[in-house]
């Protein structure tokens, strides 16, 4: 697996790093490709630790955030999470990671403006709706942007009020 750290306000120690990758290896086993883990640590006021981790492994992403007044602990935590998002949707997952999958290449937006307060930029793959309500539940999102591989067009996914889904698709 490959990582990357991140942090916010704090120096991130040999320490933290290798009890994050101790406790991520375990996942390896889920994969077929070799995973790329993006590990976010934070220090927010009042001692709160917060762990914000997201693993990219064949267009599946996964996303856990923990926090507790212990680094350690959140990582323990934000750790079983993930492992308990692959363990719920096992099968689904099966079927989307393939050792042979071609890759897009990420398609990026950038705007500048005072409102934007944070830009993110992923990969955008082809595939059905089904996986994409998969992909954003594994998200923990109420939407998500994807390519249609139906009709090879961006639409966005996103979660009604209701519980229910809807889809946006451009004409």
């Amino acid at each position: 697996m490959k990582y990357i750290y991140a942090s916010k306000d704090m120096a991130v120690s040999d320490s933290l790093k290798s009890r994050a990758e101790k406790k991520l290896s375990k996942l390896e086993r889920y994969f077929r490709d070799e995973p790329e883990a993006t590990i976010r640590f934070k220090v927010q006021k009042g001692a709160r630790n917060i762990v914000e981790i997201t693993v990219n492994a064949g267009g599946v992403m996964l996303r856990a955030e923990e926090s507790s007044n212990d680094m350690y602990l959140s990582i323990d935590h934000a750790v079983d999470k993930l492992e308990s998002q692959i363990r719920r949707h096992r099968t689904k997952l099966e079927k989307r990671i393939r050792p042979t999958e071609v890759e897009v290449a990420p398609e990026s937006y950038e705007e500048q403006s005072y409102d934007v307060v944070r830009v993110k930029k992923f990969s955008v793959k082809p595939m059905t709706v089904e996986d994409a309500i998969t992909q954003m539940e594994l998200l923990g999102h109420d939407f998500f942007l994807f390519t249609n591989e139906d009709s090879d067009r961006m639409n966005v996914l996103y979660r009604r009020k209701d519980g229910s889904y809807g889809l946006l698709q451009p004409e």
